[in-house]
């Protein structure tokens, strides 16, 4: 067993596992974080999507071990003192989700790509950063339409705050 310790929206977290252990099951099982979900443990599915380091990543391709040290955020990290993140208030307005398997990792993506490419996101865009994020239920409109709102939000804040 090997301890791997984080820091964890913001707070540090440590536990024991063996080095064999894919980060989104340390995550759920050590740290009782269950909003990532585990949908293929082989990087198809994106339900998996943290941010590490400032960096979306998909957990379940990542042994726990090799993240020791790192900064993670989750989708529990994301509200902040009862509000939800733009992100995740533009899911929920513009229908971005159905049965919500996908969500979490869906947000945490599109989280990065505003921080990424904020301000300046097409459709194509979106459509594209999404590549490797799957869902079942919704054919993508509503998640594309909800993420290009929230970059417009998010960018017009930035506007704001300059």
């Amino acid at each position: 067993m090997t301890k791997v310790t984080l820091t964890v929206n913001g707070r540090t977290m440590s536990g024991e596992c063996e080095d064999r252990t894919l980060l989104v099951h340390f995550i759920r099982e050590k740290l009782g974080l269950t909003g990532t979900h585990v949908g293929c443990d082989t990087t198809q599915c994106g339900a998996c999507v943290i941010h590490m380091d400032g960096h979306s990543v998909k957990s379940c391709s990542i042994l726990a071990v090799q993240a020791s040290g790192s900064t993670i955020t989750t989708i529990e990290g994301l509200a902040g003192q009862g509000e939800l993140h733009p992100v995740q208030a533009a899911f929920k307005e513009h229908h971005g989700l159905q049965c919500g398997f996908c969500t979490p990792g869906m947000v945490m993506t599109a989280v990065d790509m505003i921080k990424r490419e904020g301000g300046s996101l097409t459709e194509e865009k979106v459509r594209a950063g999404l590549e490797g994020n799957i869902c079942r239920c919704t054919g993508y409109h509503n998640i594309v339409k909800a993420i290009l709102a929230a970059d417009a939000e998010m960018a017009s804040g930035r506007q704001a705050a300059e």
